[in-house]
């Protein structure tokens, strides 16, 4: 391996954990259903799972005044354009027949 390369590589650490063999075999199904192990599987469902669960929980700052802007916004009647009435008198695709 190039030293070009190895500067890129990531250090990968063990992670352990127990697991019931039908839970196993689930997630090997799923994962061969993919096209990927169970190792990259299971990173990422958990690396999706904690992203979700940081940004359910972040916090976003406003001044009073955009806030307020933010509110007269979702208060204010809905604007129809032509765009919306199009989407609106389209066929629905899941009673297409």
């Amino acid at each position: 391996m190039s030293s070009a390369s190895k500067r890129h590589t990531h250090a990968r650490e063990t992670l352990n954990m127990r697991i019931r063999a039908d839970e196993r075999g689930l997630i090997d199904r799923a994962a061969a259903a993919r096209g990927t192990n169970r190792t990259d599987f299971i990173l990422d469902a958990a690396r999706r799972a904690a992203q979700e669960t940081l940004l359910d929980r972040a916090l976003i700052s406003v001044s009073p005044k955009a806030y307020a802007e933010f509110l007269a916004r979702l208060d204010a009647p809905a604007m129809p354009s032509e765009r919306l009435r199009r989407t609106m008198q389209a066929p629905l695709p899941w009673k297409a027949g």
